[in-house]
């Protein structure tokens, strides 16, 4: 499997193609296998490459990390590989470290892609885990991501076999030490920092980052374009497939 050691963490990765370099940031408790279907559309035309994210997937587990530890892993990785200028895609989780990354290296981010982000962590009372916290008590993330389930996703049956074509699950432990690495951010202060083109994806039926909070980070960012998603949730590159494609395709050859 390859891997590479960035800042003292071994980091699993898959690569494919030729051409500008694209870097998939995943989700929270994921791997880059929940973004296989779009790493394998644009492998054609670009260099396109996965991480898992530290504590997560393939890459080592360390007992405690932070957000900060994640942006400085993506900037790792691309030093060690030589990459002087990158596009990033990232998912829920991933948006919070590409945000993190375009903020801290801004001259050698040419596009950015966030997908059902947001650009600082809520208040527990008012996040949607804290609105329902009484029926979520001693349940793993995941088991409390699928008691949720309709009211984060839109097209549920869709989604659910999505979601169990990724492998590669966490300990209740695991999780736990990936979701505190999210308890406290905001890029609100330095998004303007940003200098990428920016593309913000946001579903109208995600109960998780809604379309106000991708609308946020649009505002931050100068002449960041903004979309939402009818018909989808969190997830709108499998609820709405082809729609989406077709737009991220059309904003990375613009």
């Amino acid at each position: 499997m390859p891997k590479a050691l960035v800042n003292g963490v071994e980091l699993y990765y898959e690569e494919a193609g030729n051409g500008e370099v694209i870097i998939f940031l995943h989700g929270l408790t994921s791997n880059h296998f929940m973004l296989k279907q779009e790493m394998d559309y644009f492998k054609d035309r670009f260099h396109v490459i996965g991480i898992d994210s530290r504590g997560h997937g393939n890459s080592a587990k360390p007992t405690g990390y932070t957000l900060h530890d994640h942006v400085q892993d993506v900037i790792g990785f691309m030093d060690e590989f030589g990459i002087e200028k990158v596009n990033l895609f990232g998912m829920s989780m991933g948006t919070y470290v590409a945000q993190g990354v375009a903020i801290a290296i801004p001259e050698r981010v040419n596009k950015m892609v966030l997908v059902s982000g947001n650009s600082h962590a809520k208040d527990p009372s008012v996040s949607l885990l804290g609105r329902h916290a009484d029926e979520q008590a001693g349940l793993t993330f995941e088991e409390q991501m699928g008691k949720l389930a309709s009211h984060i996703f839109h097209d549920l049956q869709t989604v659910g076999e999505w979601l169990e074509g990724i492998p590669g699950g966490l300990t209740a432990e695991e999780q736990e030490a990936a979701a505190e690495a999210l308890a406290e951010f905001d890029f609100r202060p330095e998004l303007h920092k940003v200098t990428a083109k920016t593309l913000v994806i946001n579903g109208s039926y995600d109960g998780l980052n809604p379309p106000e909070d991708g609308r946020e980070i649009a505002e931050y960012i100068t002449n960041a374009q903004f979309v939402v998603f009818s018909n989808s949730g969190h997830a709108p590159n499998v609820e709405e497939k082809e729609k989406f494609i077709e737009l991220v395709d059309s904003f990375l050859h613009e």
